[in-house]
């Protein structure tokens, strides 16, 4: 007995130590955001800044268009939630109706999951230039709308579902779209919540595709723009820090708040 608590409490140290040292580089990223540009010189290098100043956020926004790139950026995040509940619709159409072709059509979706999203970027791009949609916002949201994978998940947890209690709620007289808002999202919220926050992920991290598609600077992401900021100020380490804290910390806000529903979607899903 008493070996096993010697030895829980070494893994606990180790767990300690090793995510304090996986957040050194992080902290370092949020001090360096408030340094001015003089503290980077000084030996020994300080974590916390001696002269914290909002000066490198401000720069963001006066400096360059972040303003404009966040605007693009939410936008996106908004129509990719859209695509998740497409996406959602599609897995429920899938698990409970049958229609011809339906076994077939579901093999051809998760056949795209085997090609890399780098192998069917031309083709793609071929696709948004014949629809005279290049530079447009459109163009830079159509395409990633809905996805296999998405679809594939839904399915599987909703073949979960009871199909009696389906034809039940359906007898009493609700509709196929009542149906699915009043029972089946809410039944399916861990994997939504799941899925919500790979959605958003991929939504603000969104990089290569509005760089290949958008000319117009009016149209780029934050990722882009960041990718800009490194380009047009790489002496300013301050505005480069910034830049990326702006980038990093939605992500982790947004994870904080829903990794309940996060563990628990993975939970259930090792369950079935």
């Amino acid at each position: 007995m008493a070996l096993k608590k010697v030895e829980k409490s070494i893994m606990i140290a180790l767990l300690v130590i090793g995510g304090i040292l996986m957040m050194v580089p992080f902290i370092w990223m949020i001090g360096s955001s408030f340094k001015p540009e003089n503290e980077f010189t000084i030996i020994p290098p300080t974590i916390i800044p001696n002269h914290p100043t909002f000066k490198n956020y401000t720069d963001l926004f006066v400096k360059m268009d972040f303003l404009v790139y966040l605007k693009n950026t939410l936008w996106i995040v908004v129509w990719s939630f859209v695509g998740l509940l497409l996406n959602a619709i599609a897995g429920y159409a899938f698990a409970k109706f049958e229609f011809p072709g339906k076994n077939k059509f579901f093999l051809l979706i998760l056949a795209t999951m085997m090609i890399p999203s780098q192998v069917t970027m031309i083709p793609t791009y071929l696709i948004v230039n014949k629809l005279h949609l290049v530079n447009t916002m459109a163009g830079v949201v159509l395409p990633g709308l809905v996805g296999a994978f998405g679809i594939f998940l839904f399915r599987q947890f909703m073949q979960t579902i009871p199909t009696d209690l389906i034809e039940a709620i359906r007898l009493d007289g609700a509709g196929e779209l009542k149906i699915f808002f009043i029972l089946i999202l809410p039944i399916v919220k861990p994997v939504l919540a799941v899925q919500g926050i790979l959605t958003f992920i991929a939504a603000w991290n969104s990089f290569l595709w509005p760089l290949i598609v958008a000319n117009d600077e009016k149209l780029y992401t934050l990722s882009v723009g960041l990718s800009l900021l490194k380009g047009q100020y790489s002496s300013e380490f301050g505005l480069q820090m910034a830049g990326a804290a702006f980038m990093v910390v939605p992500i982790i806000i947004i994870f904080a708040f829903f990794q309940k529903h996060i563990i628990e979607g993975y939970t259930i899903s090792g369950m079935k």
